[in-house]
Parts: C-alpha cells; sequence; structure tokens
C-alpha cells in the first residue's frame, strides 16, 4: 500500500470528501435502455463502486433538452420520468461509500438530425460538423434562455436524485465548448469574437446552475485546453479560459482534456490508443494546476497504477481517472488496497471499447467478457459445488480464458498448446512494437492460470488418446484456425498475412496485400511490410483499407501507411495469380463492375481470416457425452449444459473460439467464459 500511498489518500471539495484519488469518468457506455440508466447500466457502475473507486462519473453526454441528439446512446436527463432512475442508482453507487456525479450536455451539432424529435440541431453559428456530417442552425435569441434552462433544471433532477454532483460537458465541441471555439464560433454579437463573448453562454450556464443548486452540490467543467485545431484555441488560450472559469467561482473542479472531436483522428487525441505512451496528456492538466486554485481532474490514456500515483504524488493533479482501466478491471482500487496490484488486468489501450460505440454498439471490453454484463455474469467467479477434471487443448485467448475460468471455479485444469509459447494469434496481433500492448490479454491471462496452479504443458498437441487417458469431466477445444486462402487460379503462388507476421516469410520488394475481412491483421501485416522498406499495394474489398477496424482503432495504421506512400484501391477483389518469369501477375476484379486489371508485383499477400480447425474435436465427438451439442438457449442465459446424446459418453465436450469460425478476440474470451463459468 505505501507505493500507491498518495493514490489511496481522500480528497475533499466543499462538504463532500473521496475515499481516494481514482475515479471514473464519464465515457459512452451504450446501455442506456429507452434512455433511461437502467439495470444494465447500474449494475456496470456499481461494480467499480464495490471495487474500491473514489468516484464514478456516469452520464456521458447525458443530454438536457429534448433538441440534444442522443448520439451514443446516452442518458435524457430532460425529462423527470428519469428521477426514478436516478434515485436508485445513486442509492446503489452510495452503499458501497462511492460518490457519483454525471455529465450534463447540450450536444449542440454533434449528432444526426434525423433521429430521435427529428428537431434542428443548435450551435453557436451555421456550420457542419465532419464526423456527424450535420449543420446546426445558428442559435437565436430566444434559445439561449430555454437552453440555460434545460441545464438548470438537469442539474437540480441530478440533486434530487441524491447525486453528489454534475459536470458540464465542454469537449468535443458539444454546444458549451463550440461557444468557446473559434473554429466554431464564429458569431459577430456579444457571444462572439474575443475570449468574454466566446464565454458568455458558458458563464451564463454555470450561473444558472449554481443559483439553482445552492452550494453544497458540486459544479464541475470538463473541457479541453487545447483544441489541436489551426483555427481552434490553443493550450495559451486554452488555459486563460479555464483560468477565468475558476476565478468565476461558479466550477468546483476543471476536468482536464485535449483535442477536438470533430475527426477520428481528433477522438483518438481524446482517447489515446496503444499507439500513444501512458499518460501522454498529463502536461496540459499539470500546467493547468500551476495557474489556478481549484482542483483539477485529469482522464487520458492513464492505463497503469503507477503513472496515475506519480500524477498525484508529483502534484500535477487532484484526481485521476482509469476509466478504460476500470472497463477492464473494476476491482482495481480494492486489489491495490489489498496489496495486489500485479493482479490487476491492464487496459492495452485497444479501443475495443470505444470503437463500439463508434459504430452504434453497446461498450465491451476486448479482454474482460463480464463488463456490461454484470447482471448475468460475475467479474469473481464462484467456486462450483463438485470438482471436476477439465482439460483445456489450446492457449489462444479462448483457451487461456476456459482454463483461467474453470480454475477459479475450483476445479483441476489440464492445458496444453503446440506451440513454444502460449498466446495463440495474440503473438501475431503484437507483431509489431507499437501494438505490443496486445500481449498482455494473454500475458495476463496466462499470470492467472499459472498462479491458479493451472497444469500447462506447452509443445504439446494431444491426441484423442491423450485426452481420453486423463480422465477428463470436461474438454474443451480451443485449437483456433488456419489461415483461409481463395478458391482461384494459382493460389499456391500466395503468401498469407499470418506467414509476414510470424516471420515465416520475409515481404519481397513489390507487394500487393489483398484484404477481404477489413480487420485488424491485414492492417498490422501492411504495417509490417512497410516497415521492411516494401512498396505496397493495398487491396481492399470494401469500399474502405479496414473497414471493421474502428474509427480510433484507424488512425494509427493510416498515418503509418500514408507516411510510407501505401497505394489504396478499394472495390477490388483478387481474381487469379501466375508466374512469369521472376514477376506475378494478378488480375483484380471491380466488385461492382466486374471489370479486370491487372498488377505485375513480386508478391501477393492476402487475409482472409481463417478456417477451423476442428480435427481433434471430430475425433472426441463420438465418446462424448454431449457430442460436441451446446444448448444455446442454457449458454445465453448462463445455465448449465444439459444436453446428453449418449448413455456412455465419459466427459462433456466444448468447442470454442476460432476452432468454431473466424470471430475477435473478445467473442472467443466471452464463449469461453460463460460455457465454463456454470461447469
Amino acid at each position: 500500500m505505501s507505493a500507491h500511498a498518495s493514490l489511496l489518500s481522500s480528497f475533499k471539495i466543499r462538504n463532500l470528501t473521496f475515499r481516494n484519488r481514482i475515479f471514473s469518468s464519464g465515457h459512452a457506455a451504450g446501455y442506456a435502455e429507452d434512455n433511461m440508466p437502467g439495470e444494465r447500466y447500474q449494475q456496470y457502475q456499481e461494480e467499480k463502486a464495490k471495487g474500491g473507486v473514489a468516484l464514478t462519473i456516469i452520464g456521458a453526454s447525458s443530454s438536457v433538452a429534448i433538441d440534444s441528439p442522443l448520439t451514443f446512446r446516452q442518458i435524457d436527463l430532460s425529462d423527470d420520468r428519469v428521477l426514478r432512475y436516478l434515485e436508485r442508482f445513486s442509492q446503489r453507487i452510495h452503499r458501497h461509500g462511492a460518490a457519483i456525479f454525471s455529465q450534463i450536455t447540450h450536444l449542440g451539432r454533434r449528432g444526426h438530425w434525423n433521429t430521435r424529435d427529428w428537431l434542428p440541431l443548435s450551435g453557436p453559428s451555421n456550420n457542419r460538423e465532419i464526423l456527424h456530417r450535420s449543420y446546426a442552425k445558428e442559435m437565436e435569441d430566444f434559445d439561449f434562455g430555454r437552453i440555460r434552462r434545460a441545464y438548470r433544471d438537469a442539474a437540480l433532477r441530478l440533486q434530487k436524485s441524491g447525486f453528489d454532483g454534475c459536470e458540464v460537458v465542454g469537449i468535443a465541441h458539444h454546444l458549451f465548448d463550440s461557444f468557446l471555439s473559434p473554429s466554431v464560433n464564429k458569431r459577430t454579437d456579444r457571444y462572439g469574437g474575443s475570449v468574454e463573448n466566446r464565454m458568455r453562454f458558458c458563464i451564463e450556464v454555470l450561473d444558472d446552475i449554481r443559483a439553482a443548486v445552492g452550494n453544497d452540490f458540486i459544479v464541475g467543467v470538463r473541457m479541453s485546453v487545447d483544441e489541436f485545431l489551426p483555427d481552434g484555441y490553443d493550450n495559451n488560450e486554452g488555459i486563460d479560459i479555464a483560468s477565468r472559469f475558476a476565478a468565476s467561482g461558479l466550477a468546483d473542479y476543471i476536468n482536464v482534456f485535449q483535442s477536438h472531436g470533430d475527426t477520428a483522428r481528433g477522438i483518438v487525441s481524446q482517447i489515446p490508443d496503444m499507439s500513444f505512451r501512458t499518460s501522454p496528456f498529463l502536461h496540459f492538466a499539470s500546467g493547468l494546476k500551476a495557474a489556478v486554485d481549484i482542483p483539477i481532474f485529469h482522464a487520458s490514456g492513464v492505463r497503469d497504477v503507477a503513472s496515475a500515483a506519480r500524477a498525484i504524488e508529483g502534484g500535477h493533479v487532484d484526481m485521476v481517472a482509469m476509466t478504460r482501466g476500470h472497463i477492464a478491471d473494476p476491482h482495481l482500487v480494492r486489489k491495490l488496497i489489498e496489496g495486489e496490484a500485479d493482479q490487476i488486468r491492464p487496459c492495452i489501450g485497444a479501443n475495443y471499447c470505444i470503437d463500439r460505440g463508434g459504430h452504434g454498439g453497446d461498450m465491451l471490453c476486448i479482454q474482460n467478457a463480464a463488463t456490461g454484463r454484470e447482471q448475468m455474469m460475475s467479474h469473481v467467479k464462484s467456486k462450483a459445488a463438485v470438482f471436476k477434471r477439465v482439460v483445456v487443448v489450446g492457449a489462444g485467448p479462448a483457451g487461456l480464458e476456459a482454463a483461467r475460468v474453470a480454475a477459479e471455479r475450483g476445479h483441476k485444469v489440464h492445458l496444453f498448446e503446440k506451440a513454444d509459447r502460449l498466446g495463440g494469434q495474440v503473438n501475431l496481433a503484437a507483431a509489431l512494437a507499437w501494438r505490443s500492448n496486445m500481449l498482455g490479454i494473454t500475458q495476463w491471462l496466462e499470470m492467472r492460470v499459472r498462479k491458479l496452479g493451472v497444469d500447462v504443458r506447452t509443445n504439446f498437441a494431444p491426441t484423442s488418446d491423450d485426452v481420453i487417458a486423463m480422465q477428463p469431466d470436461v474438454v474443451v477445444v480451443a485449437t483456433g484456425g488456419r489461415p483461409t486462402l481463395p478458391d482461384i487460379p494459382g493460389v499456391e503462388l500466395l503468401n498469407s498475412s499470418w506467414d509476414i507476421l510470424s516471420g515465416k516469410t520475409s515481404p519481397a520488394q513489390n507487394v500487393l496485400l489483398f484484404d477481404e475481412m477489413g480487420e485488424h491483421a491485414a492492417m498490422t501485416c501492411a504495417d509490417m511490410i512497410t516497415e521492411n522498406g516494401s512498396l505496397l499495394e493495398f487491396v481492399a474489398m470494401d469500399r474502405r483499407p479496414g473497414e471493421d477496424v474502428g474509427n480510433t482503432a484507424e488512425v494509427a495504421f493510416m498515418k503509418r501507411l500514408y507516411a510510407k506512400n501505401v497505394i489504396f484501391t478499394v472495390n477490388q477483389r483478387l481474381n487469379s495469380v501466375h508466374r512469369e518469369g521472376n514477376i506475378l501477375i494478378c488480375t483484380l476484379k471491380n466488385t461492382f463492375t466486374d471489370v479486370l486489371e491487372e498488377r505485375e508485383v513480386d508478391q501477393v499477400v492476402v487475409d482472409m481470416g481463417t478456417s477451423a480447425v476442428h480435427d481433434l474435436y471430430d475425433q472426441l465427438r463420438p465418446v462424448s457425452v454431449n457430442a460436441g451439442q451446446v444448448d444455446y438457449h442454457d449458454m445465453i442465459r448462463m445455465k448449465e449444459q444439459s444436453v446428453n446424446t449418449r448413455n456412455d459418453g465419459t466427459f462433456r465436450l466444448f468447442r470454442v473460439g476460432d476452432a468454431v469460425h473466424h470471430r475477435n478476440i473478445h467473442a472467443a474470451i466471452y464463449e469461453s467464459s460463460r460455457l465454463l463459468s456454470v461447469v
């Protein structure tokens, strides 16, 4: 505990004492039901309170008015129907000793006009946001009072429901900071031009909130102190704006952020992925803390507790968020307190959580299947009533998770891997130095299975006889997949992305990479090819390269590939390959017109996902209790499998991950977790 003493020390604002310095910042979980914070949302946040966090800020971008877009499936605070949900929410967070705030905002132009009630979008000026492709109308005189009242009423609803505070959102060009930003605010009246004028609406909003809630309710502002835009405000002006907020006496703290939200590149600078070092923007918070005398919060890519502790010890901030750290491990603080920092599941910065929300999905962690599923899946596995012998074959993420969960349940587990190291395809995903954080997924799982006493054997691919001889009660086949190659003339001349990523084959001088999947593997492979100095044409069957990579995750890839002069060709499919001397001639077929084109290259690499490796599974099916069959209804409901197809079977057989069919890391982990959690 001494190593993290400052991080675990208490802190007070007004009459509210935080039990430590760690909070979870507002983030778009996408869990609202009919735009209300229902049971799923509440249990997700409650898990962090159980885990020891001092403060959780819920309701990322909660809308205060009916003309504020509900772009991120967020909470609607514009109506009293939310009160009963908020009351229950505050009670369940408080009973674990944590404080609870909610963000409040008017999204302004940040959304789509053709959703919700099809009302016009509002902004300081009539201009367009690039990310959501929408214009906003310039606010008229009658709009100002209406929207200020909406902010005030939302804050009052939170206060009435027992919340400890609210945080006004001034980031990503919501309405509040759209007024602050000269890149958006082009007004020539008293709300535009000078810093004082651009702040006028914001000060009026805060003044109305404070007048309504009094002095015992915390009111904070989350704001960017540098917009990273040539026509926006820079850090000098950002500090000036923040200092004016502090001097006004209307804000109890400032939660320091940076960048803008108009593009994917802007967003990834707000929510840094693994291409950034940990705590990359702490200096902005530190700079502001030196300039003002109110508390400073910071949340932006603080991925490990050592960095969080240094931020507090060094006096850079008063409260530090490990938001994605809590998505990966909601019991992070408890483990710190109990001296188990080495058992914390690390956030690797994959941004799977963020990018799902960007595509309209609910937030999920790439490696923790229980996050967001607390209603049916516990983060702490209970012991089984009867201990069994479990054999797991294959130690990629699916096999490792199966072994971990089974061992947590108290079963005797044997884990076999044919390679000389654990990790499976994750080792390929981490082939580039800047993506080495991916190894954190399987390294943590390996640490856990070894600590739990799992019998781990590498360089061993058991036969069906080997498995049967162990007299198992449960067998999990997690043998993964092998690269799929296209059924075209010249297939024997092709290399798979695995060949390049594993180092089995070196990139040639002039390479064509065909990507049919639009996933991370092809982008990682392309990066490795260009790192070798090769010339590369990246051919995608989709309308854009990396179609399924995710808005923030694609930024680092595209920046790197454009810097290496990669040629991108879209809407083409690999049709054939043949050799002429030392050159490969490949034909591409346009997916819309069927017109053929030719390329002359030294090497053709393809990424078409994987095909399941299920030989062992097929051999074990006839002697298993269930012949490999899974009752999907029981699986969904997290009930123990009860399918019995033969009376003389000796074990129950499961097939998981890519051994079933090609999917992603989260799917593999989730499948293993929900099957083994009830064994």
